[in-house]
C-alpha cells in the first residue's frame, strides 16, 4: 500500500480542518480530491507530504511514518510554488544529484525547454528573489519539473496548473500523465474537470472525505 491514513484529524487553534479521515491508496493509483476553497484540501495534502505532523491518527507513506521520512517519498507541486533565489537548474534539482538527461526530460514534460533555450544562460539563468524574474506560469512549470526530477514514488499536485493558460495546462497534464505512469498520484482541485484519469475522486467537505466518483 502506498498511502495509509487512519482516523486523521487536524486543527488550527479552535478551527477543526480535518475530521477523523481514513484513506487507503494502493501503489500506482491516481486519486482526485475536490472541495471548495478553505475546505482543507491543502492542509490534507501537506499532511500527506510530511510538512505537517498529525495531531491525532496517523499517516504512512510507502512504509514511512515520520514526517522527515515521508518527505523523501513525496514530490509536491503547490498552488503557489516556492522558488529559491538560485538558477533554474538549482531550483529543479534542489541540490540533489540529478543527471542532465533527467533534468531536460523534466523540463520537456513541464513545457519549459523552448523558454529556457531563449535565455542567454539557459538552465543557469537566475530566477530572482522568490522567483521575481519569472512569470507565475513559468514558476509553476519549474515546480512541476522539480517534482518530476525528484523521481519520488508519490506525487502530490495541489492545483498544479492553476497559473497556466488552458493550452499549456493541457499539455503539462498530458506530459504528467505519461511520466507519472506507475506512480501514486494525488491531485486536488476545486474543479472536477481538471481531475482526469483518476481511479477515484473524493470530496472534502466539513473536514470529512467522502467518495464523489
Amino acid at each position: 500500500m502506498s498511502i495509509h491514513i487512519e482516523n486523521l484529524s487536524y486543527a488550527f487553534g479552535d478551527r477543526q480542518i480535518i475530521r477523523d479521515i481514513s484513506l487507503h491508496i494502493e501503489a500506482g493509483e491516481r486519486i482526485g480530491i475536490i472541495g471548495a476553497s478553505g475546505s482543507g484540501k491543502s492542509t490534507l495534502m501537506k499532511l500527506m507530504a510530511g510538512l505537517y505532523s498529525p495531531q491525532s491518527g496517523f499517516i504512512e507513506v510507502c512504509g514511512a511514518k515520520r514526517p522527515e521520512e515521508i518527505r523523501k517519498n513525496v514530490a509536491m507541486v503547490m498552488q503557489n510554488p516556492m522558488l529559491f533565489p538560485a538558477s533554474i537548474k538549482e531550483n529543479i534539482t534542489c541540490g540533489h544529484p540529478v543527471s542532465d538527461e533527467l533534468i531536460w526530460q523534466a523540463c520537456e514534460a513541464a513545457r519549459l525547454t523552448e523558454w529556457i533555450a531563449s535565455l542567454p544562460q539557459k538552465l543557469d539563468s537566475f530566477v530572482g528573489e522568490r522567483g521575481s524574474k519569472v512569470s507565475g506560469g513559468q514558476a509553476q512549470r519549474i515546480a512541476i519539473a522539480r517534482a518530476i526530477a525528484k523521481a519520488a514514488p508519490v506525487i502530490l499536485l495541489d492545483e498544479a496548473t492553476s497559473a497556466l493558460d488552458a493550452d499549456t495546462a493541457g499539455a503539462v497534464l498530458a506530459a504528467l500523465e505519461s511520466l507519472t505512469k506507475g506512480k501514486t498520484v494525488i491531485s486536488i482541485s476545486h474543479r472536477l474537470e481538471t481531475l482526469t484519469g483518476c481511479n477515484r475522486i473524493y470530496q472534502l467537505e466539513g473536514g470529512k472525505l467522502v467518495v464523489y466518483i
